[in-house]
């Protein structure tokens, strides 16, 4: 069994290699990936979106207000049609 020893400017070196690359990623232009808005989002991201309690959702799911699909005990909803729902409901409050 070999024994390395790691010393105090082996140590140094490591440190600038790790710096060098953080700064790479930092530099790097984010993913497209990332920049892309969400295709589905859930239950509690709606709520947070629109002010509502859980009850409210579970109301308008109900009665066909927000369309939604379920896939196993999840639910899930797509932006643009929260975002549609939003503009068929604007009312103009400047009279």
């Amino acid at each position: 069994m070999s024994v390395e020893i790691a010393t105090k400017q082996d140590l140094q070196n490591f440190k600038t290699e790790i710096l060098e690359q953080i700064k790479v990623l930092i530099a790097e232009p984010k993913s497209v990936q990332s920049e892309t808005p969400k295709k589905w989002i859930k239950s509690h991201q709606v709520q947070r979106m629109l002010g509502i309690s859980p009850g409210t959702l579970q109301n308008l799911r109900i009665n066909g207000t927000i369309p939604y699909t379920k896939i196993g005990g999840v639910i899930f909803y797509s932006p643009d049609d929260i975002n549609q729902l939003m503009q068929r409901n604007k009312r103009n409050s400047f009279k």
